[in-house]
């Protein structure tokens, strides 16, 4: 009898459990609580969306605070021949010593009769062009003056893509802009004045406008990873800037020697395809091979036995199948230092060593 009012009992209690939870007061009871999480869950991922762009923020202006005081706006005057008078114009430059050493580009300083660089502290000193390298738009200018902020310089190979970047400069004469973006790709490569190629130029959307060019482009620690020089006009997003580790080897070569030194062979050559075996034979990375044009009969590669129609398959052992490749191989070669280029001429493969000579400027 007990066990069967017990069993009534606890259906009686599910029962009324149940009219409960379908009441018109227990719904909307629970709408409430559901509601209220709903809620917590929105005002959680605001403020986390707040904490992330504070974050973003924050790294953003400690950087400025740091490497700012090192921007400076190039002044610079030219000489105007068809008006016999004089043309002012204005860029960026990051000081990288503190007694003066000044990285910009070739453009902002090329053919100047007068240079002076503004501090952002107001202070405007006199300077002059110490070296410059049209091939990279590179240049360095030394200000007449001493104990200078200094900017840090980073190492551009360690850079991905999708990392965060601040361009600094003086676009449009507005000194100390600050743009942000993203490195939208890298290993892209620019023609230089002479027709060399700039190699590894990175990409970026962050803004760039006139005068940003020779502005240093950061990372969110504050080191300089490139030197702003290009953008494409009527693009949104699109612009470029010198690495930080060919402005380093620039820089050496412009305060040791003056000038950057590069070596040349002394040959034009082509690019001629090849067919899918003499590329597995040959070793080759691409269906392609480097052709001699023609061969300068003053110059190293003559000396060293080419001659026209000789196909150069490697350097040092390095396979070559592109201009582009044989370019950036002797960039930053040291003239005098011999090189060992494997010929192939009429099927027979030979080597020859050539003494590159140094490209008159």
């Amino acid at each position: 009898m007990n066990n069967k009012m017990n069993g009534g009992t606890k259906r009686l209690l599910e029962l009324l459990s149940q009219i409960h939870k379908f009441s018109p007061q227990a719904e909307r009871q629970t709408r409430e609580v559901n509601n209220r999480e709903v809620n917590n869950k929105k005002e959680r991922e605001e403020k986390n969306e707040v904490e992330l762009l504070d974050a973003y923020s924050r790294a953003v202006t400690s950087v400025v605070e740091r490497v700012e005081p090192s921007v400076v706006a190039i002044n610079i005057a030219r000489k105007d021949v068809t008006f016999q008078g004089e043309l002012e114009g204005s860029g960026s430059g990051v000081i990288i010593a503190p007694d003066g050493f000044i990285l910009t580009n070739n453009h902002v300083v090329e053919n100047v009769s007068k240079v002076e660089v503004r501090l952002t502290d107001g202070r405007v000193i006199p300077a002059q062009v110490l070296g410059a390298d049209p091939s990279t738009d590179l240049a360095v200018v030394r200000a007449m003056a001493d104990g200078l902020p200094v900017a840090e310089l980073g190492d551009s190979s360690e850079l991905r893509v999708g990392q965060l970047v601040i361009a600094i400069g003086n676009p449009l004469g507005f000194q100390g802009t600050v743009s942000t973006g993203v490195i939208s790709a890298l290993g892209r490569s620019l023609k230089g004045r002479d027709g060399r190629l700039i190699e590894d130029v990175i990409q970026t959307d962050a803004a760039l406008n006139p005068g940003n060019s020779g502005g240093p482009l950061v990372d969110t620690r504050g080191r300089v990873i490139g030197i702003n020089t290009a953008m494409i006009f009527m693009a949104h997003g699109i612009s470029f800037a010198i690495p930080v580790n060919t402005a380093k080897w620039v820089v050496g070569e412009l305060v040791t020697h003056g000038r950057v030194r590069r070596a040349y062979f002394g040959i034009s050559a082509q690019v001629v395809p090849v067919t899918r075996y003499q590329q597995d034979q040959l070793g080759l990375k691409a269906p392609m091979v480097v052709q001699v044009v023609s061969v300068d009969k003053d110059g190293p590669a003559f000396a060293a036995g080419v001659r026209e129609g000789d196909i150069l398959i490697a350097l040092n052992g390095q396979r070559i199948s592109t201009i582009n490749e044989l370019h950036r191989f002797i960039g930053r070669w040291q003239p005098g230092a011999g090189i060992d280029v494997t010929i192939l001429r009429r099927g027979r493969l030979f080597e020859v060593e050539i003494i590159p000579g140094e490209v008159n400027h």
